[in-house]
């Protein structure tokens, strides 16, 4: 799938006022810069890269949320936890029917991140990198990161 066209799908599963993201490019692997390519470019789970590197457990913060029949939606933040600074913004959209019930009230309760909801329970031992989008961010993803307009993630 062009990645082009899955970030698209993600994005249009929470409309906004603000666009969210002003410009995506598909990079390779070997061309992403430091510190995202150690953050990003590996077979780990998110949330425990996203904690060995800052030092920190990672708290879920959720934006949006939306279910339609046994796919879950939801817009989040992760932050350093005890604080408000962002470390990952992301939209996820998972099948419930995959997942035992306490799995599914784990994450519904919204609690605990993602990543760690799936690791305490042995699930998804399988992660697969789809491709790197270097962002160039809208208003609302500027506002997010508490960044210029413009400025670039990946």
């Amino acid at each position: 799938m062009n990645p082009q066209d899955e970030l698209k799908k993600l994005t249009d599963l929470f409309p906004s006022e603000q666009p969210l993201i002003a410009k995506a490019e598909h990079v390779a692997s070997a061309l992403v810069p430091e510190p995202y390519k150690n953050l990003l470019v590996h077979n780990s789970h998110m949330t425990v890269t996203m904690e060995e590197f800052h030092h920190s457990r990672v708290d879920v913060r959720i934006l949006d949320r939306a279910q339609q029949g046994h796919l879950y939606l939801r817009k989040i933040i992760l932050v350093k936890s005890g604080t408000d600074e962002v470390v990952q913004f992301g939209i996820v959209r998972f099948d419930f029917q995959y997942v035992t019930d306490v799995v599914l009230k784990e994450i519904l309760a919204g609690e605990i991140p993602l990543g760690r909801v799936l690791i305490n329970h042995n699930v998804l031992r399988h992660i697969d990198l789809g491709a790197v989008l270097r962002i160039t961010a809208g208003p609302e993803l500027a506002k997010i990161f508490r960044m210029p307009e413009g400025g670039i993630t990946y």
